[in-house]
């Protein structure tokens, strides 16, 4: 069997097919056989090579929506002119302020009904992000008086659990107005922490992910 002369391009091909189907059928009404069907001719086993399972590809799909958003946070983890705290509260307004937020809550996901998926979202979110990206912030934030606490790994940790799933329709059901409750509980949480880093765009910007996301899994 020949081999393929240009993988990544192969990778690339089945991410963004995938992500255009997922974005107008839904992640649920999307199938292997559908990508399949609009790879131009490419083989299961192409996809297979890259990708062992729907839900792997799913997670290369939001790597890609959200890359500038990544890229963004990098930056601002780069700044010399801002604080721990003052990084921290950017952190939480540039992973908003993208639109990877509504195109995630158009593919609309079911976590709930797809353990593997939660566990790959979980991994991602609190063995990844929380220590690569919030942690040394928060421990800047110590070193430089702007933050107080003795705990930056656990506090880095429990602040993308509530933020990344415990608000997260996708993952903990309920309706928007019970999404915008616990964003108002959050606010109250992290203030009485001194960090501040819900505004009230931010609680703005989850309502429009919730209804979005309530809306087309209304449809499917």
């Amino acid at each position: 069997m020949a081999r393929n002369k240009y993988p990544e391009a192969t990778k690339k091909l089945i991410i963004e097919t995938a992500g255009r189907l997922f974005l107008e059928k839904g992640y649920e009404h999307t199938s292997i056989q559908d990508i399949i069907d609009n790879l131009g001719g490419l083989s299961k086993g192409a996809i297979y090579h890259h990708f062992k399972s729907k839900e792997e590809i799913m997670m290369a799909v939001g790597d890609t929506f959200y890359a500038n958003s990544e890229m963004r946070m990098k930056e601002v983890c780069d700044r010399n002119d801002l604080n721990g705290k003052e990084k921290l509260q950017e952190i939480f307004r540039v992973s908003l302020d993208t639109p990877a937020q509504v195109e995630m809550a158009t593919i609309a996901p079911d976590m709930l009904k797809n353990p593997q998926l939660l566990v790959m979202f979980l991994k991602d979110s609190v063995q990844r992000e929380a220590p690569d990206l919030l942690t040394p912030i928060i421990e800047e934030g110590i070193r430089d008086g702007s933050i107080q606490s003795e705990y930056p790994r656990e506090l880095a940790e429990v602040l993308m659990l509530i933020g990344n799933l415990w608000i997260n329709p996708m993952i903990y059901p309920g309706s928007t107005e019970e999404v915008i409750k616990k964003v108002e509980f959050f606010r109250y949480l992290t203030d009485k922490l001194g960090l501040e880093v819900i505004t009230d765009d931010i609680i703005i910007k989850i309502k429009n992910f919730s209804e979005v996301f309530h809306g087309n899994k209304a449809k499917q």
